[in-house]
């Protein structure tokens, strides 16, 4: 068994979700089941990921006979961090980077300098990857064969 660190589900959702609007109309809105049906996330879950981009600008909401969802902004001008961010909070590959004073090892720790540039390269990823990049583009099956290899 391989361990793995891993994206939660809420991220990975909340990034399904948003790359799927993403790819609509930016003039039409979708409806809750219809984000979910076409994404496999159950319909309750999704309401309460989608509540969280509201609140933190990415996502609107539109009533009426032809309301939904939709994206706030532009593609191009949506980050992978900030979509992570506004569903978990800041982005930490290892508690001692977030929260300096809970760790009694830190004064004579050897892996801080291996932490801290692990989190530098995701949070590189993360801060250039825009919905954009991945607008109509089927998932990888290698990292090696992505665009996104060369910035790893």
């Amino acid at each position: 068994m391989m361990g793995v660190m891993q994206i939660s589900r809420r991220v990975d959702y909340g990034l399904r979700a948003v790359i799927y609007l993403s790819n609509q109309d930016p003039q039409r809105s979708c409806c809750l089941a219809e984000i979910a049906g076409q994404q496999g996330i159950p319909r309750k879950f999704l309401e309460k990921i989608i509540q969280d981009l509201i609140r933190s600008g990415l996502v609107r909401s539109k009533r009426g006979p032809d309301g939904g969802y939709a994206l706030a902004r532009s593609p191009s001008e949506v980050t992978f961090q900030e979509v992570i961010e506004a569903l978990e909070g800041p982005i930490a590959v290892n508690v001692c980077l977030e929260d300096h004073s809970g760790c009694d090892h830190l004064p004579r720790c050897t892996m801080l300098g291996v932490w801290h540039e692990v989190q530098r390269k995701v949070l590189d990823v993360f801060t250039r990857t825009t919905l954009a990049d991945l607008k109509r583009t089927p998932c990888q099956t290698s990292l090696s064969s992505s665009s996104l290899s060369s910035a790893a």
